[in-house]
């Protein structure tokens, strides 16, 4: 019967028997006194392999309960090696002759990489994981992003689920190599001498300043004790403290430069990725509505609306991205800039998101240079002393919201499963025939790329009317495809009518009236609900006169009344 005995290994407890510890004990001894010849990083070292070691242990101890035994030990040494092996391994990494071919074998493991990074390092470690160049990785991803919709919201679920490789052992097993002695010793040393480069280049460059700094000082105390100091030392002096001073006021006035800077350029990065989140993803998502106002050069463009956005995002975002970085560089020195190979990517993303904004928008202009024009005859059997009725509906089946009313703005609605633009500029206008009939024609016009093109949008346009007996009832709206809803569409409704033939406009009509003339210089509004009768030139109103001969009347008895009660009050005033 073994004594047990509880261990913390890596930050981990595990209950082991004496014999297991020994073993293990004398294993990690053996370790430290091979490092002990050159101590660099041997406590990380160390930590490192004890983490791996507690790492295996936790794989193999799958009760709490159970302890750790002689064999689980000796399993661990196979796994991670002898200190012998490792010893002549240094011989060939101290000759700077080591040479390590990765392991391709399914010991890899995701993580991200944290020390290559350009967001939260998932393109990287993926690189890692599939033994390719990260950049491939990264351009996958924003293909994902420009030609599917879901690169970034793919990164950030990634981002989030992937661990970041820490620890050696971590970084070995992201890389393919397997995790013993030898590799972490040769992984810390990597690191370590990277460090040391790096505080060798910071000491050099703070020596150099030392020694410039002790050379001035010099030079100016030989110069006091010398005597050959000038006059205007003083003068000088007092120049160079203000220099100072306008120097740390510019610093300061910079930091706060900078403060904005960063400030703004998150603002609108921030608002750039959530309406285009919001907006751009909505038709990849097969979200639509009402709500979304899009630019008009999107409707009839060849490329989608999401990659239209998506242009917009890094047309705008990329340069904010730009400053931004800036701004914490001028916060902090230690903020690294973009490094050449991201630049040039960025520039080229920058550079197509433009020509792509630049081809939509030529492909835009060049689909409303021209006006057309569709017309369509229609008679009205109606003779001399016949009264013809106007008036105007609308569906509000189709659009609820139209209080019978001209505008130029268009609306979205959905006729038979299909999206179509909903408009109501509409103008309506009558004229004497100067033909012996009577009729109305319906104009429509649209704009197109050509003249062509532009008669068959027009032409397209659906209008609807009714005749019934001598009324002829109008739709208060026009419906065409959506993606004309910029194209200045409308539609001209024409009356010809013949002389003694009598006109009545139903207060429907009233706001759809457009430059009609008559006799009286009445106002379009105006002339509903009255009959008019078109005469040898122009319109006449029958019932405008008694209607002002009422409003004449009302006025003088309001006079009469306001006179009666004034000589009332003279009179009580004489008493």
């Amino acid at each position: 019967m073994n004594k047990t005995i509880n261990i913390n290994l890596g930050g981990f407890f595990f209950h082991i028997d004496e014999t297991a510890y020994q073993k293990l004990k004398r294993y990690l001894e053996s370790i430290s006194r091979s490092l002990s010849d050159d101590p660099q990083g041997k406590n990380e070292i160390i930590a490192d392999i004890e983490a791996r070691i507690s790492e295996l242990l936790s794989e193999k101890i799958t009760d709490a309960r159970q302890v750790v035994n002689e064999g689980d030990i000796e399993d661990i040494i196979r796994i991670m090696g002898q200190p012998e092996d490792y010893a002549e391994a240094e011989e060939s990494y101290d000759q700077s002759s080591y040479s390590y071919q990765r392991n391709s074998s399914s010991g890899k493991k995701l993580f991200r990489d944290g020390d290559d990074k350009f967001l939260g390092g998932v393109a990287s470690g993926i690189a890692h994981y599939l033994d390719i160049d990260t950049i491939w990785i990264r351009l996958g991803l924003l293909a994902l992003f420009i030609f599917g919709g879901f690169g970034v919201l793919l990164y950030i679920i990634l981002w989030i689920l992937l661990p970041e490789a820490k620890t050696t052992a971590e970084k070995l097993q992201m890389q393919g190599e397997p995790v013993n002695i030898d590799n972490i010793e040769r992984k810390i040393r990597e690191e370590f001498s990277n460090v040391s480069e790096n505080v060798r280049d910071v000491a050099n460059k703070a020596s150099e300043k030392i020694k410039e700094g002790a050379n001035e000082f010099s030079e100016k105390m030989t110069q006091t004790f010398s005597g050959k100091t000038k006059k205007n030392n003083g003068a000088s002096d007092f120049f160079d403290t203000i220099g100072k001073i306008i120097l740390a006021i510019f610093k300061i006035i910079g930091k706060f430069i900078g403060i904005i800077i960063i400030f703004v350029s998150a603002a609108v990065i921030l608002s750039l990725i959530i309406g285009g989140f919001s907006v751009g993803s909505l038709e990849w998502l097969n979200v639509d509505g009402e709500f979304l106002q899009y630019p008009p050069f999107f409707y009839e463009s060849v490329l989608p609306k999401w990659l239209l956005t998506l242009f917009v995002f890094l047309l705008v975002g990329i340069p904010f991205l730009v400053l931004f970085i800036l701004g914490l560089r001028i916060l902090s020195s230690n903020v690294q800039k973009i490094n050449k190979p991201t630049s040039l990517t960025l520039l080229g993303i920058w550079l197509v998101s433009l020509l792509g904004l630049i081809f939509t928008g030529l492909e835009f202009g060049t689909s409303h240079t021209v006006y057309g024009q569709s017309s369509q005859k229609n008679n009205i059997n109606v003779v001399a002393n016949d009264t013809l009725q106007l008036k105007m509906i609308n569906d509000d089946n189709l659009y609820y919201r139209h209080n019978l009313r001209r505008t130029t703005s268009k609306e979205e609605v959905e006729v038979e499963g299909k999206k179509m633009t909903y408009g109501s500029y509409i103008k309506v206008d009558v004229r004497k025939s100067n033909a012996n009939e009577n009729y109305f024609i319906i104009q429509k016009e649209s704009r197109g790329k050509n003249k062509s093109n532009a008669n068959k949008n027009a032409e397209n346009i659906k209008y609807n009317f009714k005749i019934e007996d001598n009324t002829i009832v109008l739709d208060a709206y026009y419906l065409s495809e959506f993606k004309n809803i910029w194209k200045d569409e409308e539609v001209n409704i024409i009356f010809y009518v013949t002389e003694g033939v009598y006109v009545y406009f139903d207060n429907s009509i009233r706001n759809f009236l457009y430059n009609v003339d008559n006799s009286e210089d009445i106002y379009d509004k105006d002339m509903a609900n009255h009959y008019f009768i078109m005469t040898d030139d122009t319109l006449e109103c029958t019932d405008c006169k008694e209607e002002k001969i009422e409003e004449k009347k009302e006025v003088s008895e309001v006079i009469i009344k306001e006179s009666t009660t004034i000589l009332e009050d003279k009179t009580e005033i004489d008493i």
